[in-house]
């Protein structure tokens, strides 16, 4: 295994005050970015979380961020502005692989979801390579 590989890895063990943490995260919404062609998490991949008007279909931005070193975003929307409605996360994939000296197929990924219960914790996740995505179920 690489050394690479092996620093991944070894960034995924936490210690327990960080895990304890990260369980209560606030936000009702999680994302998690997998670099499937590296191995490795997508990290500092830009993304933006919109919602889309009923009444127009219009998209109105609600935050920007970028993943962290585990390919996560913690902090993605408040409880208080998690509403019923549909919702995209816009994944800027071209920027991700560039900033890697890569060049990709989909220079960016949208995933668009209904929430129909926003008491609920939802979760998108996102598996990824320069020529293909998918998501999956489970973190």
């Amino acid at each position: 295994m690489s050394a690479y590989r092996l620093q991944q890895l070894k960034g995924h063990i936490l210690p327990e005050n960080k895990i304890t943490a990260m369980a209560g995260s606030p936000s009702p919404l999680t994302t998690h970015v997998l670099n499937t062609a590296m191995g490795v998490p997508g990290s500092n991949l830009a993304l933006s979380l919109y919602r889309q008007d009923p009444c127009t279909n219009a998209w109105s931005l609600i935050t920007t961020g970028s993943t962290n070193d585990d390919g996560r975003c913690p902090g993605l929307i408040t409880r208080q502005m998690f509403i019923s409605g549909v919702y995209k996360i816009r994944f800027e994939t071209a920027q991700y692989w560039e900033s890697m000296g890569e060049t990709c197929f989909y220079p960016y990924v949208e995933i668009i979801f209904t929430i129909d219960d926003p008491g609920q914790k939802y979760h998108i996740p996102l598996l990824l390579s320069r020529f293909s995505y998918s998501t999956y179920r489970g973190s």
